[in-house]
């Protein structure tokens, strides 16, 4: 009997990588990574070849268009592959029962909220990106009744262009370096949420809880600034770069950032057992691989 199939997308990302890294602990499935070339979400068509060679049991979608700066001009695109693709996604997931989960992002909220966003708060995205993405899941919960969407915030990890990379090869190059921080939020390490994506899909396939479906939150626990994640970066690295504070007036981009970007993971916890783990400890984990 063949085994039930999870497919994934965007492979070369920072959490398809990481769950390819993951995949040969779980030997009860087959897994199928796919990047542009297997699966180009810009293409609905190649949507549609995928799901009639393969009948996947799970679909992990991980691929997005992630260029904030970018999709504020290049709409089309980021709309093509952030909402329609996934919204394609998950009406042929629906055709065969097929639970989705896709990610979303902290970007739909506007960083005006000052305690920790649950997941009904009221979402109003600020720039371009963040409004594809929550129209990306507004048709994925339309389309597929079996749709989880994970909310996640700051993602960083060994793989990929990410703030912590960026940082220890800034500081590396420039004796002084200026970091805002007057904007809020929690690192997730992209190899944390990829446990908790196939924790979650164990326990739907070995029926541990009656699944629930609808909007979650991942993030790892701790609440920081991104001068404060900098800081730690160069602590833990032991490099001799002056960190300085700025505001993010000083650096003005063509998308708007949120102030303030706190997922409250309650509800992840409460119904998959799934635990946030320490954002200073993962990082560590993270940096000792770099």
């Amino acid at each position: 009997m063949s085994k039930p199939i999870i497919a994934v997308t965007g492979k070369n990302g920072q959490l398809g990588f990481e769950i390819s890294q993951l995949h040969n602990q779980f030997p009860e499935f087959d897994f199928i990574f796919t990047g542009r070339d297997e699966l180009d979400l810009n293409t609905p068509e190649s949507i549609d070849d995928f799901f009639k060679k393969y009948s996947p049991s799970f679909f992990i979608n991980c691929a997005a268009y992630t260029a904030v700066d970018k999709a504020e001009t290049d709409i089309e695109t980021a709309m093509a592959v952030n909402a329609t693709s996934t919204g394609l996604i998950a009406k042929h997931c629906h055709e065969i029962s097929c639970p989705l989960i896709t990610i979303s992002t902290d970007y739909v909220f506007d960083g005006m909220g000052t305690s920790p966003y649950p997941i009904d708060y009221i979402t109003n995205p600020i720039n371009h990106y963040g409004y594809t993405k929550l129209l990306g899941e507004q048709l994925a919960l339309q389309n597929n009744p079996k749709t989880i969407v994970i909310r996640t915030s700051w993602v960083y990890s060994t793989h990929g262009n990410n703030f912590v990379k960026t940082m220890i090869r800034l500081m590396k190059e420039r004796p002084t370096l200026s970091v805002v921080s007057d904007q809020t939020g929690s690192p997730t390490n992209a190899k944390n949420l990829a446990n908790a994506i196939l924790d979650i899909i164990q326990t739907i396939y070995y029926k541990k809880v009656n699944p629930e479906y609808g909007i979650f939150h991942y993030s790892d626990k701790g609440v920081i600034s991104w001068y404060q994640f900098a800081k730690e970066i160069k602590a833990y690295k032991k490099l001799q770069t002056k960190v300085s504070t700025t505001t993010t007036d000083n650096y003005p981009t063509p998308a708007k950032r949120p102030k303030y970007s706190v997922l409250d993971s309650s509800r992840i916890k409460d119904v998959y057992g799934i635990e946030s783990l320490d954002w200073k400890e993962s990082l560590h984990s993270c940096l000792d691989k770099l």
